[in-house]
């Protein structure tokens, strides 16, 4: 497998952790010390496996469903032992308040190689926001 095919089975794996709601496994596939710039405040979350993981165990008891994560228009991009993939996340479920997510939103993560194997050391997500002067979040948009 090259290294692309091994990163984009590492983050299929992830999405797949993810949908099931397990958050050992989703972590699994972090470096020891990861730093997230994620949807959630604050704007950064410098974080190590054990943080990231409690911090996933308490978003995952606010859904109801699975959590679906369908990724669109991906690009991975590999040099040496660092490597970056990008592309749209539509994010899908229910939550226990009722809400339904159907959420798009762009993903950047950068991955080093450590010891023989791919582990995430960063992950920015975001969403644009409406430049009109309301600065609302764009979180009606789709590709």
């Amino acid at each position: 497998m090259t290294d692309a095919e091994q990163i984009r089975a590492l983050l299929q794996a992830r999405a797949d952790a993810l949908h099931a709601r397990d958050a050992r496994a989703v972590v699994a596939f972090l470096a020891e010390e990861v730093v997230s710039y994620d949807l959630d405040p604050p704007l950064a979350h410098a974080i190590g496996r054990s943080h990231e993981r409690s911090g996933l165990e308490a978003w995952f008891a606010t859904w109801t469903t699975p959590i679906g994560s369908e990724v669109r228009d991906q690009h991975v991009e590999v040099s040496g032992d660092l490597a970056c993939a990008y592309g749209l996340i539509h994010m899908t479920g229910t939550k226990t308040d009722g809400e339904t997510v159907d959420l798009w939103f762009r993903s950047t993560i950068c991955l080093r190689r450590v010891e023989g194997a791919w582990r995430i050391v960063h992950e920015h997500s975001s969403t644009p926001f409406y430049m009109d002067g309301s600065y609302k979040a764009a979180t009606d948009l789709k590709p």
